[in-house]
């Protein structure tokens, strides 16, 4: 039960165990005050029921969500209540959730406000997430972009980590659902209104309906000079190795739009370096890392903001 929640917020263990820990305060506070204000007002068991029940029914409806939103804030989780608010307001039809404001004030809709929303992008990452924490870095103030998610399908994998200590959330993935159901488009695209996708060591390949719902819109960095060593098993310490076998005078990166199979769309942009008598595929992929650090940060917000972006050429 608890994972199948976990999955459904979309949120990291210890995320998921701190807003556990927001609903149980928040109950526990309201029942309190409840019998404090109770007490306040001179009720007791010979009081009209009509009034106690209006109290009680008062405490759960505004008492409680103030009360979630407080302790939400003070553990740092303010983020996912003020949504879960918002989500609620919805359902009671005071709250846009497409527009984010009041729906009683139509004059606030403006597509001029519409315009400032930050597009929304998540990143797919297996493993260390060294590349997705240069992503989060270099768009961590944009006026434009944000990082609203990251998507694993490794428990425990440091990319979680680094999703925590920026306050991202982690939307932690399971092969049946994402290979044979619906590949969690409508988590991707309703809860979390995700507009690009970023693989950065991602190992899974991803399903057509995904590919489908973002055309030029989801981009893979591969650590090779595509298309030599690219396709299925090509990844990490397999790719420096076959490079290094091969006798290659250079290798790099390659970052390209994301179609139906391995590592085959489109080229956005490629960086090179040399392959020394010497390199090992542990120096090379340590010269590989540096060219991935250096430039996907930029190609990743140049191509967001410009989806049909071809800049190929290595910057200088």
């Amino acid at each position: 039960m608890f994972k199948r929640l976990q999955q459904k917020w979309g949120v990291s263990t210890k995320q998921f165990w701190i807003l556990f820990l927001v609903f149980g305060l928040t109950g526990t506070t309201t029942a309190v005050l409840t019998r404090y204000v109770t007490a306040w007002l001179g009720m007791d068991t010979g009081s009209y029921w009509v009034w106690k029940l209006f109290l009680r029914l008062g405490m759960l409806v505004f008492g409680y969500q103030v009360i979630l939103l407080f302790y939400g804030a003070l553990l740092g989780q303010w983020a996912f209540f003020w949504k879960y608010e918002k989500k609620l307001l919805g359902k009671l039809g005071v709250w846009s959730l497409e527009s984010g404001v009041n729906t009683t004030d139509t004059k606030l809709q403006t597509p001029n406000s519409l315009l400032q929303t930050p597009l929304n992008i998540a990143i797919f990452a297996s493993g260390a997430g060294s590349n997705a924490g240069k992503i989060i870095q270099r768009l961590a103030n944009h006026s434009r972009l944000k990082v609203a998610l990251i998507v694993c399908n490794k428990p425990g994998a440091g990319v979680i980590s680094i999703a925590d200590k920026n306050n991202i959330p982690v939307l932690q993935i399971e092969k049946e659902r994402f290979f044979r159901g619906d590949a969690y488009l409508p988590v991707l695209q309703a809860s979390y209104h995700i507009q690009f996708v970023v693989l950065a060591g991602f190992l899974w390949k991803i399903p057509e309906v995904l590919v489908r719902a973002y055309p030029n819109r989801m981009i893979n960095i591969h650590p090779a000079l595509l298309p030599k060593y690219g396709g299925k098993g090509m990844y990490g310490m397999h790719v420096h190795e076959a490079v290094i076998a091969a006798g290659e005078k250079e290798s790099g990166i390659t970052i390209h739009y994301v179609n139906e199979k391995f590592d085959e769309g489109a080229p956005i942009f490629q960086a090179r370096c040399p392959v020394e008598p010497n390199d090992t595929p542990e120096t090379l992929a340590h010269k590989i890392h540096a060219l991935e650090h250096r430039y996907f940060p930029e190609v990743v917000e140049e191509t967001a903001l410009n989806p049909n972006n071809r800049i190929k050429e290595q910057k200088k």
